[in-house]
């Protein structure tokens, strides 16, 4: 252990750089350190081991500016329309400085990437409209977790698992010290010449998504890690680090009402959506099917159904729809006829039955391609269907049970383009990365990849400024 100096049942450790965090933009801040100079790095995963990597091992894919075929991404992907997507899905609540610098950043990432270990896979069969954008983990999350890992291993920097951090000293802005408790009980007093804060947001926390949601957040089931309380984010603030983002707003889909309260990650996810209708606990439809291409739609849905009674939906489809999407982890409910269906849905057969007649009496028929934004829509009835509107005419009807599924928040600490956390002004040695930060960049909404995107970019520059805070102490 270095720099150990023990203190009755405490321990003092002098460090140069400490990151907070074990997912993805605490491991690319810790290699990123140890790339700029840092020696001295100790990285915190309150996690045990077998739990390591946050939310990261549930992700797939990491969404990438270029200009030309890179690897395995296709054609080209400018800056100034990944920045319209994202200007798109966050309605505008977003830093266009900083979006701008994570988008520009986005095309060193894989390379970077590919250094440390991390391997890419051609976009997955079932995966709509990504081979362009988004560069696939080879393994997923969790290999693109373990291959950080074992290069923080390679270059000496010391991990601990258990190891809660429960206080930052701060005075003024400035970071004095760190107080952490490990599993076994034994606390520590780190002093860190820079410190990255990368330890995701609150969305484990159920006392906070009640304060924001209300009752209906006990509906809600969390997609992530079970890890991410909100701790240190909320002591942050309360020592006057600048907050920005709504705490009723993050990445939450829609999810199969059977998944596990925690960790069930992106096999619980419903993709059917935008191939049927989806009806709430009245069996009526409440919000457009086709708005968008999924992969800049999927994450509003489980805002959608949040704001349903009981925060319980359905997504329903027909024969026609099925091969065209990636398959959930647990089957769907069958039957030949709607209000079979309905009746081992638990909804009233009547009121299913009117409205899928209602549905298909609207649709508008055209040359249906879920590739494109077809002309395939509904007329005359609310709410519209924009895209892919088919009669659901061919059994077997399949249905699948809904719930919000919470992966992380976007509440958080407002940084710079140097990742400084901003006091009365930036503090000198404290950064952020990652779920703690991204709300500067997602006010709302989510297009897929960009979590990743955000917290590899600002995971290497967090890394980069505490390395040279570090030397310079």
């Amino acid at each position: 252990m270095v720099g150990f100096v023990a203190i009755s049942s405490e321990h003092t450790v002098m460090i140069d750089v400490l990151v907070i965090g074990g997912g993805n933009a605490a491991l690319c801040a810790a290699l990123s350190a140890s790339e700029n100079g840092a020696k001295k790095i100790l990285l915190l995963e309150s996690a045990p081991k077998k739990e390591r990597g946050g939310n990261s091992i549930h992700t797939r894919n990491i969404r990438v500016m270029h200009d030309a075929p890179m690897g395995q991404l296709t054609d080209a992907y400018s800056e100034d329309e990944f920045f319209e997507d994202l200007l798109k899905v966050t309605a505008g609540k977003t830093n266009e400085a900083l979006a701008r610098q994570v988008i520009c950043e986005s095309s060193t990432c894989p390379p970077w990437m590919q250094r440390h270990g991390v391997r890419f896979q051609a976009s997955l069969g079932g995966t709509l409209h990504l081979s362009r954008t988004n560069n696939f983990f080879l393994g997923g999350g969790k290999a693109l977790v373990n291959a950080y890992y074992r290069s923080l291993e390679s270059l000496g920097i010391e991990v601990r698992y258990d190891s809660s951090v429960c206080e930052i000293e701060i005075e003024h802005g400035r970071v004095h010290a760190v107080c952490v408790q490990s599993s076994q009980g034994l606390k520590e007093r780190i002093v860190a010449k820079a410190v990255v804060v990368a330890s995701g947001g609150f969305e484990s926390n159920r006392e906070w998504l009640r304060d924001a949601w209300g009752p209906a957040a006990d509906q809600f089931l969390i997609r992530g890690c079970r890890f991410n309380m909100g701790v240190l984010l909320r002591d942050l603030i309360a020592k006057g680090a600048q907050s920005i983002g709504d705490p009723t707003q993050g990445h939450c889909v829609a999810i199969d009402a059977r998944s596990p309260p925690y960790d069930g990650g992106i096999v619980t996810r419903i993709d059917c959506v935008s191939l049927g209708i989806v009806v709430n606990k009245y069996a009526q439809r409440f919000y457009d099917e086709g708005e968008d291409f999924w992969p800049k739609r999927y994450a509003i849905w489980g805002r959608l159904v949040a704001q349903q009674p009981d925060q319980i939906a359905y997504s329903i489809i027909d024969a026609k729809a099925q091969g065209r999407f990636m398959p959930p982890v647990f089957p769907g409910e069958t039957a030949q006829d709607i209000g079979t269906l309905a009746t081992r849905l638990g909804l009233n057969p009547q009121a299913l039955t009117a409205t899928v007649e209602a549905y298909n009496q609207a649709v508008v028929p055209g040359k249906f391609d879920h590739a494109v934004l077809d002309n395939c829509h509904t007329q005359s009835i609310t709410p519209a269907k924009t895209h892919w509107a088919q009669r659901l005419d061919t059994p077997p009807y399949t249905a699948y049970p809904l719930r919000p599924g919470i992966t992380f928040t976007y509440l958080g600490v407002r940084v710079n383009e140097r990742s400084q956390v901003l006091f009365d002004d930036f503090s000198p040695n404290l950064f952020a990365a990652g779920e703690i930060m991204a709300g500067n960049v997602l006010g709302q909404g989510y297009v897929a990849g960009v979590g990743m995107t955000i917290g590899t970019v600002f995971g290497r520059i967090a890394g980069e400024q505490a390395a040279r805070t570090a030397l310079l102490v």
